[in-house]
């Protein structure tokens, strides 16, 4: 069965299918699975039930003209993906009165008028605001996680998105977590390559470690790099490293060689997993003894 009704990404209005197509057909294509639906009054293609721009496109149907996507949904399609959420969040104005439901977060705050850009045909909060937002209100560690992407993502001109959040962060109106989400933004560096590094470097922080340099380059005398440590205090040789199993499966001799190279070099290597990552005061022992061997003392 072929449908010419237009739909944004998949994602219809009930009222529209029934208008174009009937109640009968509408109805056996919903039995056979052609469309799904999803929130009050919209229809999705089956297929991409699960699509964010599928989603996307359904709640600004469902909630209305005034709705625009924010935080975590509005991260992704700006094309950072170090958070990930089932849900679909949009933002309204105070005086509007749409409720949250199962997989749809509203959001109600102030209208950010001109900070709404659009993409792929959706309307979307600013990349700088939704920045800003996430680093005011979502978990620390993913927040720092999505600042590092678009920092890395911003290249070259990752100063320019700096000074963007900076300056939203002082306007926020809403001022819970504006303390906490600067002091973040201050951590963040385009140098993180992983949400694992940024969760790492922010436990490292939490704990009363110093600010370590990110994505150190360990250089030859002749200035080629050698090797490059996921977190390093260059001055005390010691480097902190997030062993993720997909990146050195089928690579233990080459890590084994580079272990000890560093360690020839004089350089004291600590290798991080996710179950230390788990367990902050098990993961703290770690830098601790290296950092005593150079006695550095709390």
């Amino acid at each position: 069965m072929l449908f010419s009704t237009p739909g944004l990404h998949g994602a219809y209005r009930r009222a529209d299918l029934l208008e174009a197509f009937g109640r009968r057909r509408l109805r056996d294509a919903i039995r056979c699975g052609r469309f799904r639906p999803l929130w009050t009054g919209t229809l999705v293609d089956g297929c991409r039930f699960l699509d964010v721009r599928t989603r996307a496109a359904a709640a600004l149907l469902a909630i209305g003209p005034d709705a625009i996507l924010c935080g975590p949904t509005a991260a992704i399609l700006h094309g950072c993906t170090a958070i990930a959420s089932a849900d679909t969040h949009v933002l309204v104005p105070y005086d509007r009165g749409p409720r949250s439901r199962p997989g749809l977060v509203v959001h109600h705050s102030c209208f950010y008028a001109a900070q709404v850009t659009t993409i792929d045909q959706l309307r979307v909060l600013s990349l700088p605001q939704v920045i800003a937002d996430l680093l005011c209100t979502a978990r620390a560690a993913d927040a720092l996680a999505a600042a590092d992407e678009a920092l890395r993502r911003a290249e070259p001109n990752s100063d320019e998105l700096r000074a963007a959040v900076t300056q939203r962060l002082r306007v926020r109106p809403d001022p819970r977590g504006t303390v906490r989400g600067a002091g973040l933004w201050d951590l963040a560096s385009p140098a993180a390559e992983s949400p694992p590094e940024s969760w790492l470097r922010l436990l490292i922080v939490e704990l009363g470690f110093p600010l370590p340099e990110v994505n150190f380059a360990l250089l030859t005398p002749t200035g080629k790099e050698s090797y490059r440590l996921d977190l390093a205090w260059p001055n005390l040789r010691i480097a902190l490293e997030h062993d993720g199993y997909a990146v050195h499966v089928g690579r233990e001799e080459q890590d084994a060689a580079r272990r000890e190279d560093l360690r020839r070099r004089g350089w004291i290597v600590i290798h991080v997993t996710a179950d230390d990552l788990a367990n902050p005061s098990r993961m703290a022992a770690k830098p601790r003894a290296a950092f005593a061997t150079r006695g550095y003392i709390w």
